[in-house]
């Protein structure tokens, strides 16, 4: 979660002047901590807060961070793998003092807890930190739920802890959904566009280890963590627990402005709809305005149907298949936004209106027994959706009984000889 800045020049500037050729042996006064960092709103992977290992050695002058919270944006097709989950993450290592000052200036608060392992047990696990790091091992595919910046320090140090870790208990249930939510509750936006990507899946409870993606619950979960050895064997995982950064001066959070937030634009977005579809009735469908407005509405809502289906489907990304948000946003609605100007093909066109209408009526009526957490704001916005086909449905059916009776009229004058 952490961005990558001038990555191997860094790496390469570090590993040259302390490591060389030969891997560190470190001392009796080495320590290996693990530091966390708290949330920043200076950019959007970073709202969840991060992870890292800390290993010092006095003797050796060693004081190196180890990161896996790195990543190249300058990688060909980035975007692309990134939307289908295709994120190569890396491990990075830099001085202690560069990390302070980074975090430092974003006003964070970072915490150093200092785990509790023999000599041996530092040793093994800074070797195996030390080897991941090599240029042919520091890339792994990234996941956001289940192989992190935070889950990947969990693991090393489970490894090399030379014994089973338990872990406190908490009786709160609580879903990935619901940690998601915690991070990004102030921006509304961001918590509504991640509501609408993942699916069902994000609303099945999860155990404390699962939590553990999120930094914050991974250094509560160490806090009380309990090393067992043997049966008569056991002690804390963690030493002692120091605040090395306070909390700074960040930017407000919530910025975004409530009166832009999603819920109120959706229902703006309902009242304007209602007013094309008054003026629709006014015009009797003799004006561009509301085809104009359809291709715009259903243009946007397939759009991000195309996001939807491409992480269903065609991404490694976790728990976004199923989504009952395909039920609004789907691909066909930008197929039809084209197909709203094709004359020859109305009759298609029509027939998309009646099954969406009847659709987005099931939607709605049983949005409350579905079995994933929607925003409410989907309520509004799939409304607008739903009047713009039951308008044009009823229109349809509309013109139609009037050519009906245009032409039994015709016909019944033409049968009393008028």
């Amino acid at each position: 979660m952490l961005r990558t800045i001038l990555l191997s020049i860094v790496l390469s500037v570090f590993f040259s002047t302390q490591i060389t050729n030969a891997q560190i042996q470190l001392s009796d006064s080495a320590k290996i901590s693990l530091l966390t960092a708290s949330a920043w709103d200076g950019a959007v992977y970073a709202y969840y807060g991060h992870t890292a290992i800390l290993v010092q050695d006095d003797s050796t002058g060693l004081d190196a961070v180890f990161n896996y919270g790195y990543f190249d944006m300058s990688k060909p097709n980035f975007m692309w793998r990134f939307i289908r989950g295709e994120t190569d993450y890396v491990l990075g290592v830099t001085p202690m003092d560069q990390f302070m000052k980074e975090y430092g200036q974003q006003g964070r608060e970072v915490i150093k807890q200092e785990l509790n392992l023999t000599f041996a047990e530092k040793q093994e696990l800074f070797d195996a930190l030390y080897i991941n790091s090599l240029p042919e091992n520091r890339e792994y595919r990234y996941n956001f739920f289940y192989d992190n910046c935070a889950t990947r320090p969990r693991d090393m140090i489970e490894k090399y802890s030379g014994g089973a870790i338990q872990y406190p208990t908490t009786a709160k249930e609580q879903t990935y959904r619901d940690l998601v939510h915690e991070c990004v509750d102030p921006y509304p936006w961001n918590k509504f566009g991640i509501d609408l990507v993942i699916g069902s899946d994000a609303d099945k409870p999860i155990d404390l280890r699962q939590k553990m993606f999120i930094p914050a619950y991974l250094m509560g979960s160490f806090e009380g963590a309990i090393v067992v050895k043997n049966d008569t064997l056991s002690y804390p995982l963690v030493i002692k627990s120091k605040t090395l950064l306070p909390i700074g001066n960040q930017s407000a959070k919530g910025s975004e402005l409530s009166v832009f937030s999603p819920i109120v634009m959706a229902f703006a977005l309902l009242f304007i709809t209602v007013l094309v579809c008054i003026f629709q009735a006014i015009k009797l469908n003799r004006t561009l305005l509301p085809k104009i407005y359809d291709t715009l509405l259903f243009g946007v809502a397939g759009i991000g149907g195309v996001i939807i289906f491409i992480l269903m489907y065609l991404s490694e990304h976790p728990a976004t298949n199923p989504n009952w948000n395909a039920v609004w946003l789907n691909i066909f609605a930008l197929i039809f936004a084209v197909l709203f100007w094709v004359k020859p093909l109305k009759s298609v066109v029509n027939i998309y209106h009646f099954i969406n209408f009847a659709l987005l009526t099931l939607f709605l009526l049983f949005w409350w027994l579905i079995p994933q957490q929607l925003p409410f704001a989907t309520i509004p916005f799939s409304m607008s959706l739903w009047l713009r086909s039951g308008m044009n449905a009823f229109m349809l059916t509309k013109r139609k009984q009037t050519n009906k009776r245009y032409v039994s009229s015709k016909y019944m004058k033409a049968g009393w000889g008028q």
